[in-house]
C-alpha cells in the first residue's frame, strides 16, 4: 500500500492520528533493515531526530504548530551544514569552517523538520553517476542482484526515500544533481531556478549554476514541500495546486538533442506520456530547442562548474586537493589553465542563451524531454575512466540544459525500462516559474499515475 502524502500526514499528525515518533521510528526501522545494502547515509542522526520527533509531539499536544514541516522525517544531502552533524561534502573528512546553517536548512528547522541524518555525495558534488571512492556509492534499489549507480551528486537522497528512512530529501543541482537520482530511482525531483533560494550554509561547486532543491515521493509531496519552504526564502505566495484539467496546457516537445543516442526502450516510455497527456487534452507541439549544441559544448569542456570549484579548493580548502577522487581532480585540474578571457566568453554565452531561451515560453507552458537518455550501468562497468566519463556525459546531458539555460525543472516518473529500472520524464519552465510548473506537473502526475502505479515495488526498500 503506498505511504501516505506528506499532505496527509501533515492532517494526521495535528488530528492525533500519527505522531512524529511513529513517523521517526518507522524511518528508523527501515535504516537499520536496509542501509548495510543501500548506503544512503554518510551520518545518521536517528537517536537524536527520535528525541526530537518525541519533542515536537509533545508541542503538538499542546496546541503549538511552528509550520508545515513539523515533524516530517527529511534527509539532507552532506553539501548542507547541519550543525552540529560534520559536514564532509563528499571529501575525506570533515570540512574546516563549516558551522552555520544556512537559510533552506534553517527554514526546515525554524518548522521543527525532522532531520534524519546527511546523505552521501559525490566529492563538492562533481559527477551525475553518484560514484564516490572514499565512501562508497550508495546502491539503486531497484536492482536486487548488480550495483547499479543512483544517480549523482545526490547519490543518497533519492535512495533514502525509496528506503523509507525519511519522506523529503534535500539536494543541490548544478547540472541535474536531484533530477538525475530522482529519475534512477524513480522518485521526483525539483530544481529551483539558480538565485531563486540562498546557497549560503551549502558547499559549493558552482556559484553560478548551483541550486537548492527537493526530492519527494510525488509531485503532490515536493508541491507540498515547496510552498513550505518557499514563502520563508522568498516572501511570495506559493500556490501549486494541480490544474482542473490539461486542456490547453502548451507543451513543447523538442525532437533535437534530447533523444540522441536515447534508448528505445526509454523512447517508449516518454512517447507513451506524450500520447496520454494528448490524449487528457494537451496541446503538444513538436519543435526545435536552439541552443542545445552550444550551451553543451561549454559544458563538456568544464562549463562554468571546474573553473568555479578549482577557484573555491584553492582559496578555501588547499589541504583537500592532494586527496581529490582521481576523477574529480583531472577534471579540476584541467580547469586551472583557463584564461579570464575564456571563463568570461562562457558566462556571455550562457546568460544570451538563457535569454533566448526565456522568450520561448511566451508560446509553451513547459518543455517535455526524458531525464535521462540511458539505463543506469553498474559500477562495475564503469572501472575505466573511459567509461566512467561516457556513462557521467549521458547521465547529465539532458537534465545540464535546464541548468545552463537558467529554467526551473522537475523530474517524474513515466515508467520502467528494458533492464526493469525506473524511467523520468523531465518538464522544464521559465526561470521563477516554479509553482506554475509544480501545479503542470502535478495535473501531469494525476493523469499518468503515481510513482506507486507506474513502478511497482523495489526490490529494496519500502
Amino acid at each position: 500500500m503506498p505511504l501516505p502524502s506528506l499532505r496527509s500526514l501533515h492532517t494526521q499528525l495535528r488530528a492525533g492520528e500519527t505522531t512524529a515518533t511513529t513517523l521517526m521510528q518507522s524511518c528508523i526501522d527501515a535504516y537499520t533493515a536496509t542501509e548495510s545494502q543501500l548506503q544512503a547515509y554518510k551520518t545518521w542522526n536517528g537517536e537524536s531526530a527520535l528525541k526530537q520527533a518525541q519533542a515536537v509531539d509533545t508541542l503538538f499536544q499542546a496546541g503549538l504548530d511552528l509550520g508545515p514541516l513539523m515533524g516530517l522525517p527529511i534527509s539532507a544531502k552532506d553539501l548542507f551544514v547541519v550543525p552540529p552533524m560534520p559536514t564532509f561534502a563528499g571529501t575525506t573528512r570533515p570540512l574546516e569552517g563549516w558551522h552555520q546553517a544556512g537559510p533552506v536548512i534553517q527554514s526546515v528547522q525554524a518548522q521543527l523538520g525532522v532531520i534524519t541524518g546527511k546523505t552521501h555525495t559525490v566529492e563538492f558534488a562533481f559527477g551525475g553517476i553518484g560514484m564516490n571512492p572514499h565512501w562508497g556509492t550508495p546502491r539503486n534499489p531497484w536492482d536486487a542482484t548488480a550495483h547499479r549507480i543512483p544517480g549523482g551528486s545526490s547519490s543518497g537522497a533519492g535512495v533514502s526515500l525509496v528506503q523509507g528512512s525519511a519522506l523529503l530529501a534535500l539536494g543541490t543541482d548544478t547540472a541535474g544533481s536531484v533530477r538525475i537520482p530522482a529519475s534512477l530511482t524513480g522518485t521526483t525531483a525539483l530544481k529551483t531556478t539558480q538565485g531563486r533560494w540562498p546557497g549560503d550554509g551549502i558547499v559549493p561547486l558552482s556559484s553560478s549554476l548551483d541550486s537548492p532543491g527537493l526530492l519527494a515521493r510525488t509531485i503532490a509531496d515536493l508541491a507540498f514541500a515547496y510552498e513550505a519552504i518557499d514563502p520563508i526564502l522568498t516572501d511570495d505566495v506559493a500556490d501549486c495546486r494541480p490544474l482542473h484539467s490539461l486542456k490547453g496546457v502548451r507543451i513543447g516537445i523538442p525532437e533535437n538533442f534530447f533523444w540522441d543516442d536515447a534508448d528505445d526502450s526509454i523512447v517508449d516510455c516518454v512517447e507513451n506520456v506524450i500520447r496520454k497527456l494528448e490524449a487528457a487534452g494537451a496541446d503538444i507541439t513538436r519543435m526545435t530547442l536552439d541552443g542545445c549544441d552550444t550551451v553543451y559544448e561549454i559544458f563538456k569542456n568544464g562549463g562554468l562548474g571546474a573553473p568555479e570549484l578549482s577557484e573555491f579548493l584553492a582559496s578555501r580548502h588547499p589541504e583537500l586537493i592532494d586527496a581529490l577522487d582521481p576523477i574529480v581532480r583531472l577534471r579540476v585540474e584541467a580547469a586551472e589553465s583557463m584564461s579570464s578571457n575564456e571563463y568570461l566568453r562562457r558566462v556571455r554565452v550562457l546568460r544570451d542563451a538563457s535569454e533566448a531561451a526565456a522568450s520561448i515560453f511566451d508560446d509553451i507552458d513547459v518543455l517535455l524531454t526524458p531525464t535521462i537518455a540511458v539505463s543506469p550501468p553498474t559500477v562495475d562497468e564503469l572501472a575505466s575512466i573511459d567509461a566512467y566519463r561516457h556513462a557521467n556525459m549521458m547521465v547529465l546531458r539532458n537534465t545540464s540544459i535546464a541548468n545552463l539555460l537558467t529554467l526551473s525543472s522537475v523530474s517524474m516518473p513515466a515508467g520502467k525500462d528494458k533492464l526493469g529500472m525506473p524511467v523520468g520524464v523531465q518538464l522544464m519552465a521559465g526561470p521563477w516559474q516554479e509553482a506554475r510548473l509544480l501545479a503542470i506537473a502535478g495535473t501531469v502526475e494525476q493523469e499518468v499515475g503515481v510513482a506507486a502505479d507506474l513502478l511497482g515495488t523495489p526490490a529494496i526498500g519500502v
